[in-house]
């Protein structure tokens, strides 16, 4: 299998403004194909801007709409990853990130979890996806697409690894937060994000290509320092911190093949026991079962046996002796 070139879209997006940064997109895959790119991925909400709040519903987007359609006719000869606000049928709206490739949307990821605390109020103007799906690609591999917060549940590579995804894609408008000298880069959430990556490359035996936007939206800035991890953990690039740019790199599938062959986890992964002992976990928090790990007399939906409550309220016997309610004067 030949090796393929990959172009990480580090962009700084103009909040609210669509059409401008529907621009900036078909400016980039045009340069992309020119340059020999396999594949242009973009930050997340990389068409809208991040901060929208209430702007959601003026930029959002059917799968119908026909500047998706006039950017995936951009893409022939090529695939791109691109996010945005989609609208469904039924008027919910989802952080979406879609492959489009040889002028088709071939897949749509819906973002699975939304971050509701920090800075964070995504829950609030959007709905969750609820399908996680590897995707077979033009680039002879499949493709597991994943949105930002989703990265941050173990279960999600895990999955899309299992169902055949061999290139782990997270596309993302993360914040920078937490400035200290003491981290790796001076920036302990590029810090944590560099350690999520590559821990799940190893553990899932896959390339991780992680693309984050730059700029300022509302006065969240964003740090970029996109990347591409091996198999192996190992680091292909690192883009820089803060600054906007389209930045290429090469990957060589085969080493997905080397990897899984020496070390593999994935054939020895056991997701029947993981379904079976879920399905009891679900059970018990929920009540339907009795906890197998709670204290003995706890009730359904409870760890903890609670202890006796008193039969009466203190002071209730002294009250009636005296002939008066209690607490009275």
């Amino acid at each position: 299998m030949q090796p393929r070139r990959i172009a990480l879209a580090q962009l700084a997006p103009r909040l609210g403004a669509l059409e401008e940064n529907l621009a900036r997109h078909l400016e980039v895959i045009a340069a992309a194909r020119d340059g020999g790119v396999d594949l242009v991925v973009f930050p997340e909400l990389g068409l809208t801007g991040y901060q929208l709040q209430d702007l959601a519903g003026e930029v959002s987007m059917r799968l119908d709409d026909h500047r998706l359609a006039g950017l995936a006719a951009a893409t022939r000869g090529l695939s791109a990853i691109v996010s945005f606000v989609e609208e469904s049928a039924d008027h919910r709206l989802f952080i979406a990130a879609a492959l489009i490739e040889d002028g088709e949307i071939r897949h749509v990821h819906r973002k699975v979890h939304l971050p509701t605390y920090g800075l964070f109020d995504e829950r609030r103007f959007f709905a969750s996806g609820d399908v996680l799906r590897a995707v077979p690609s033009r680039l002879g591999v499949g493709l597991g697409i994943a949105v930002c917060e989703d990265f941050w549940h173990l279960s999600v590579p895990q999955i899309l690894a299992l169902d055949g995804a061999q290139v782990l894609v997270n596309v993302s408008s993360s914040p920078g937060r937490d400035l200290a000298a003491t981290n790796e880069v001076g920036l302990g959430t590029a810090t944590s994000w560099r350690t999520l990556m590559r821990t799940y490359a190893q553990l899932t035996t896959s390339f991780v290509i992680f693309v984050n936007r730059v700029g300022v939206d509302e006065s969240i800035s964003f740090w970029g320092g996109s990347e591409v991890i091996a198999p192996s953990g190992e680091t292909v690039f690192s883009a820089p911190l803060h600054d906007e740019g389209v930045f290429t790199c090469q990957i060589d599938l085969a080493d997905v093949r080397r990897e899984r062959i020496a070390l593999p986890l994935l054939r020895d992964e056991r997701p029947e026991l993981q379904a079976r002992e879920l399905g009891r976990v679900i059970a018990e928090r929920a009540g339907m079962a009795p906890d197998s790990t709670a204290e003995e007399g706890a009730e359904l939906g409870l760890d903890v046996a609670t202890e006796a409550a008193p039969g009466r309220p203190i002071g209730f016997d002294a009250a009636r002796k005296h002939g008066r309610k209690a607490g009275a004067a």
